[in-house]
């Protein structure tokens, strides 16, 4: 006996809606894709989450969600992201493909995904893996499309504030033990004051033309540069004795790494067009403290060069959604 056909109802997602209403965004979030990244030992399979979702059209009562998933195993099918960890071209396929199929005016993708990457211990020269994240963001409309990558990476800060407050007392207990002003600075300054710290998350966002050449392997050296000092998975002695030395030799507050980033930002990347967009984010977890600290600004990059350079702060800040979609402030 044949298997009967089966006969399917109209297409529910065409029919009009209870409400005539069109929506800014629908879509699929937390899908789970293996992507693949080609590194110097040939391509390997890496864990990621997707987002994908476009506007709805007010006579349409929802969405094709299996066309999201089509156009996504399809884009992952064909790109490959090489050791220049393009996530970000990723995103774009994904989101120009989806405008295409969902009949769009506008979609937007975002890729998010762990990579690991073997260091080397500061002091000992250990080899250990160590966990970043890669973000790509993609807009697209039926005439264009921009994309943003974004990466984000650990470390930790040392509390400047606390560090103040010990080395006061430290050289007010010298001065009382009969040590001349000289001897007491010489002191402070051989010796490491001590303060708590906080480990962080750092995360920094690039927006510009493929062809500025933005690579995710430097902005990863920015975020980690920001911060007090980097930390790693393994240490042995030596190293432990680096890495907390250099923090406490560089105190900072979440204020200061974020300013720090985004000056680096503009000194790595000078290339970068002043409509190309940065957004620099990180938060501390707090040691001393029940609750945690975080600091962040976004900007287009000429915002930020002409503050650097003296200018007034602007009244608004250009935020990552604006920059999408095209809606940069005029100076």
């Amino acid at each position: 006996m044949g298997i009967r056909a089966t006969t399917f109802p109209q297409d529910l997602q065409e029919s009009p809606p209870s409400a005539t209403l069109a929506l800014t965004k629908a879509g699929v979030s937390r899908s789970a894709k293996a992507i693949r990244i080609r590194g110097l030992s040939g391509e390997q399979l890496f864990h990621a989450e997707v987002a994908c979702s476009c506007d709805l059209d007010p006579a349409q009562k929802g969405v094709h969600m299996s066309r999201f998933e089509e156009s996504v195993n399809e884009a992952i099918d064909g790109v490959v992201i090489g050791e220049a960890l393009v996530i970000e071209a990723l995103a774009e396929h994904i989101a120009q493909a989806v405008v295409e199929r969902q009949g769009a005016l506008r979609s937007e993708v975002t890729i998010r995904a762990s990579y690991p990457v073997e260091k080397r211990t500061p002091v000992t020269d250990v080899p250990t893996q160590e966990m970043y994240g890669l973000i790509g963001i993609a807009a697209a409309n039926r005439r264009s499309s921009r994309r943003v990558v974004g990466v984000t990476a650990q470390g930790m800060n040392a509390c400047p504030c606390a560090q103040g407050l010990i080395r006061a007392e430290a050289e007010e207990a010298l001065r009382q033990d009969g040590f001349s002003e000289d001897e007491v600075a010489r002191i402070t300054e051989l010796v490491p004051m001590a303060t708590h710290n906080q480990r962080a998350r750092g995360t920094l966002y690039i927006g510009a033309p493929e062809s500025a050449g933005v690579r995710a392997e430097d902005m990863l050296r920015l975020v980690e540069g920001g911060m007090s000092s980097e930390i790693y998975e393994l240490l042995k002695r030596p190293d432990e004795r680096f890495v907390v030395e250099k923090a406490h030799r560089r105190p900072r507050f979440v204020e200061d790494s974020v300013r720090e980033v985004l000056r680096e930002v503009t000194e790595r990347f000078p290339d970068l067009p002043d409509d190309a967009f940065v957004r620099a984010h990180q938060v501390n977890f707090e040691t001393i403290h029940t609750h945690d600290v975080e600091a962040e600004r976004s900007g287009t990059l000429g915002e930020v060069r002409r503050e650097l350079e003296g200018g007034p702060a602007p009244a608004h800040h250009t935020t990552l959604e604006e920059w999408l979609l095209g809606r940069v402030p005029r100076r």
